[in-house]
């Protein structure tokens, strides 16, 4: 995955979707951090994403998945302060506070997927989503 590409295309999926210029760079720096993580630490990935709507509301899904070593203690990599250095200085923490929705799923030697939701207008009730 190339992070040029994740960060143009989610901007364009964004503003297509209908985000401010706030939202929009608030989701382009949480998917360039994830996007990063995924080549720097998981050795490459991809990237998929999934425009979302329910009744008004419009989201966009963004998974990054990789087959690198996992993350051993996902509650220490999610915490304020926790760095491995060389990054955007948000780490796991700084991208789940930028995103409505967020969640990790890693095992230790088979790889690691970091789902991310932004709303355009906050999330919906729970048991609502669409796609």
């Amino acid at each position: 995955m190339d992070l040029a590409w994740v960060r143009q295309h989610v901007r364009q999926a964004a503003g297509r979707i209908g985000f401010g210029l706030v939202d929009q760079t608030k989701l382009v720096t949480a998917a360039s951090e994830l996007a990063r993580n995924t080549l720097v630490h998981g050795g490459g990935g991809q990237m998929d994403s999934t425009e979302l709507r329910t009744g008004a509301t419009r989201g966009l899904r963004l998974v990054f998945s990789d087959r690198g070593p996992g993350i051993p203690d996902i509650e220490r990599a999610l915490g304020d302060g926790y760095t491995s250095g060389g990054g955007l200085g948000l780490g796991l923490g700084g991208a789940r506070r930028l995103v409505h929705e967020f969640s990790v799923d890693s095992t230790p030697g088979e790889g690691t997927a970091v789902t991310v939701i932004c709303w355009t207008t906050g999330p919906p009730p729970p048991g609502r989503e669409s796609t």
